[in-house]
C-alpha cells in the first residue's frame, strides 16, 4: 500500500495511516471489491479504499453494534464529523482523514455522503419496503451513490455526465445481488429487501421467508419469487456492462472483473435453486484467480495505452 499512497502524493503520516485503515477494512469486508482494485493504477486506489471502507465502517455501525453501544448516537456523530469534514476540508478522524481528503481531490459531491448516510439511518428504523419505488429510495443511498463517487477516481471517456447512470446502475446490481445472496441473514436482522407487493404477486411474505429460513428449505412460491427478483437484477447489469466503456481504459479491466465476479453470484444462486437459505452463495478462489489473472493482462495493456484519443484531459493529467 506503501507504493499506492506514494503514487498518488500522500506523504502525510496521519493522513496515511488513515488511508491504511480504509483499506485494511476494505480488504475485510469486501473479498470482491478488494480483489477488482488491484488492477486499478497505484494513484487510484486509496481513493477506492477510502470510500468502501468508509461505506463498510458506517454499515457496521449500523449492523455490527456491539451490546450496550448506542448506534443511533454514533451514526449521528459519524455524520457530523463527515459532513464538518467535507466543509473544512480536513479531518482528525482516523477513518474519516482519508475519506475527506478523497472528497477534496476528485471533487466528489457532498450530497452523495448526505445520501449514502440517510440510506444508514433508514437501516435503523425500518425493516421492510412495501413496494420497488420504496425499496428504489433505500438503495439510491446505499449503493447508487457509491458508484457515483466512484467515478471521479475512475475517471471517464467522455462526459462524466454520460457515464454517471450506468455507475450508478452497477452500484445497484451490486446491491441488489446482495439483497439475494443475504435474505437469510437479513432476516435475522429482522429485515427484507425484498419489495413486498413483488413477493405477495407469488403469494410470498415475510412469515413464509421466515418459515424458510428456520427450516433451510425454499418453498417453491418463495423460489418463483426469488427467480423473478433475479431476472431484474440480471437486466441491470445489462444495462450497467453498457457503460463500461464510458469509463477511462485504465479503469474498465477493474469495473469489468467486479461486474463479472458479482454477477456470477447470481448464477450461483440460480444453479443452485434459489437455496438461498441453506447456504450462501459464492463464487470459487479458482474463479477469481482466473479473473484476476485475465483482468492483469487487460489492465497492463490499457496502461501502454493511456494516452489514447478522446480521453478526458483531466484524468489524463492525473495519471500521466
Amino acid at each position: 500500500m506503501s507504493g499506492a499512497l506514494d503514487a498518488a502524493g500522500i506523504t502525510e503520516p496521519r493522513l496515511r495511516e488513515s488511508y491504511l485503515r480504509c483499506r485494511r477494512l476494505n480488504a475485510q469486508h469486501g473479498r470482491t471489491y478488494y480483489l477488482a482494485t488491484r488492477l486499478l493504477t497505484k494513484p487510484q486506489r486509496p481513493a477506492v479504499h477510502a470510500l468502501y471502507g468508509f461505506a463498510r465502517f458506517a454499515d457496521d455501525i449500523v449492523d455490527s453494534a456491539p451490546p450496550g453501544s448506542d448506534p443511533v448516537h454514533r451514526l449521528e456523530a459519524l455524520s457530523a464529523a463527515l459532513l464538518t469534514g467535507l466543509d473544512t476540508g480536513h479531518s482528525d478522524d482516523p477513518i474519516l482523514a482519508a475519506v475527506v481528503d478523497t472528497a477534496s481531490r476528485y471533487g466528489i459531491r457532498r450530497d452523495l455522503f448526505t445520501a449514502f448516510l440517510d440510506s444508514m439511518r433508514m437501516d435503523l428504523t425500518i425493516t421492510g419496503y412495501p413496494d420497488r419505488a420504496a425499496l428504489d429510495r433505500y438503495v439510491h443511498g446505499s449503493a447508487e451513490v457509491i458508484g457515483l463517487q466512484m467515478l471521479p477516481v475512475l475517471g471517464t471517456a467522455g462526459e462524466p455526465d454520460e457515464a454517471a447512470p450506468y455507475a450508478a446502475a452497477l452500484g445497484k446490481a451490486f446491491q441488489l445481488t446482495n439483497f439475494l445472496r443475504d435474505v437469510a441473514e437479513d432476516l435475522d436482522r429482522g429485515r427484507v429487501y425484498l419489495p413486498e407487493d413483488e413477493l405477495a404477486a407469488f403469494g410470498v411474505d415475510r412469515e413464509l421467508l421466515t418459515w424458510c429460513r428456520h427450516t433451510g428449505r425454499t418453498d417453491p412460491k418463495v423460489r418463483a419469487a426469488l427467480a423473478a427478483q433475479h431476472a431484474t437484477t440480471r437486466a441491470i447489469y445489462t444495462y450497467a456492462r453498457a457503460g463500461i466503456d464510458r469509463l477511462h481504459p485504465v479503469s474498465r479491466p477493474c469495473i469489468t472483473t467486479a461486474l463479472v465476479l458479482y454477477s456470477e453470484i447470481l448464477d450461483r444462486i440460480e444453479a443452485a435453486g434459489f437455496a438461498v437459505f441453506a447456504h450462501r452463495a459464492r463464487v470459487g478462489h479458482g474463479r477469481r484467480a482466473r479473473l484476476a489473472v485475465s483482468g492483469l493482462v487487460r489492465a497492463m495493456w490499457a496502461r501502454r495505452g493511456r494516452r489514447a484519443a478522446g480521453l478526458t484531459a483531466a484524468a489524463t493529467e492525473r495519471w500521466a
